[in-house]
């Protein structure tokens, strides 16, 4: 009735995010061709999380941007997703988690 008893979904996932859907899409295929996500995350993620190798640590559902979170709570786990355009730039997602508690 109130929202105490609706299940919220959760999930980890790192990204690594630049300015331009070309050189997203060069990264990413770069790493299906056996790079290290987390390297190519530290030496051209625009983002502080690439530092950690693009890791967002767990976050609940609807908590980052629209397009992010669509693709984060819909698709498929430990697998390279992207490029995805948000007003920050372009993103590769990898999903590494995703649970509903209640």
């Amino acid at each position: 009735m109130f929202g105490w008893n609706k299940k919220k979904k959760t999930a980890s996932a790192r990204h690594i995010l630049v300015a331009d859907r070309e050189q997203c899409e060069a990264l990413k295929a770069e790493i299906e061709a056996g790079a290290d996500f987390a390297e190519v995350a530290k030496q051209h993620s625009t983002c502080p999380s690439g530092q950690k190798g693009g890791d967002l640590g767990n976050f609940r559902e609807r908590q980052m941007v629209k397009p992010f979170n669509d693709v984060v709570f819909s698709a498929e786990l430990h697998k390279v997703h992207g490029p995805v355009k948000t007003q920050f730039g372009y993103h590769l997602i990898e999903i590494t988690e995703r649970s509903t508690d209640k």
